[in-house]
């Protein structure tokens, strides 16, 4: 069986993914920054899907390691999944640089240098898939995240490309927008429970709309509907919107 790669695979919502692709039969590699922290549970889904789980070390911000790092792969994957985010604070990133770059780095430069590399290889080998995990702030920028949003922005935008240039050589690129989701990141949010997704389900409708070759997911659908209300508002309206 086939190798996937997770990289960001200490969000919780990662986590979630790889035991899915391990119960179907996949085997992983799991990339994080302090990886050794993933030991435990790298032998726990080891021991319960008897698939191999291998940890790698993978700072998403350090561009110029990211090709040692794909090449150092003795077996390259089948698919790559991307659940790397940051979600850092608006109002420090409005004045201080480091946290802009951050925000920035985290959520769009750091995973496009590296998906790069992985799409190269894919379209050279004429098969395999990519998913990117983006968010709804990336639909329309708000005052309250835009910095976060413009990152997520640049990811779908950058996604959206990428599935169009692969098309041809039969590589599957797919976008996913989770919404609301109950993880370590939003903790101490209150957040709708209609409208918030578990990290499991998140994972189950991932694998499933990867295997039917979907192009964009909303996890939940009502944030399709929602989110085409938010961008059809006109501008004009929606500067003095408190959203």
């Amino acid at each position: 069986m086939s190798y996937i790669l997770i990289i960001g695979a200490k969000s919780d919502i990662a986590k979630a993914v790889a035991r899915e692709y391990a119960k179907h039969g996949y085997d992983l590699y799991l990339a994080a920054r302090n990886a050794h922290e993933l030991h435990k549970f790298a032998r726990d889904i080891s021991v319960r899907s008897q698939r191999i789980v291998k940890i790698l070390e993978l700072d998403i911000r350090d561009f110029k390691s990211h090709h040692f790092f794909y090449e150092q792969l003795e077996e390259k994957p089948l698919g790559t999944i991307s659940a790397v985010g940051y979600l850092g604070t608006q109002y420090k990133a409005q004045t201080n640089f480091h946290e802009l770059q951050r925000i920035v780095e985290t959520n769009f430069t750091g995973i496009a240098n590296l998906l790069n590399i992985v799409a190269s290889d894919l379209e050279q080998r004429r098969h395999g898939f990519i998913v990117g995990i983006t968010s709804v702030a990336g639909d329309r920028g708000r005052k309250k995240n835009y910095i976060y949003g413009s990152a997520k922005a640049a990811l779908g935008a950058y996604l959206s490309g990428l599935r169009n240039s692969l098309h041809g050589a039969g590589v599957h690129v797919m976008t996913v927008k989770p919404g609301f989701v109950a993880t370590k990141m939003t903790a101490g949010m209150d957040l709708p429970e209609r409208l918030t997704a578990q990290p499991e389900d998140v994972a189950k409708v991932l694998f499933k709309a990867q295997q039917k070759k979907k192009n964009e997911i909303y996890v939940k659908s009502v944030w399709r509907w929602i989110m085409m209300i938010v961008k059809v508002i006109p501008e004009w309206k929606f500067k003095k919107m408190d959203i």
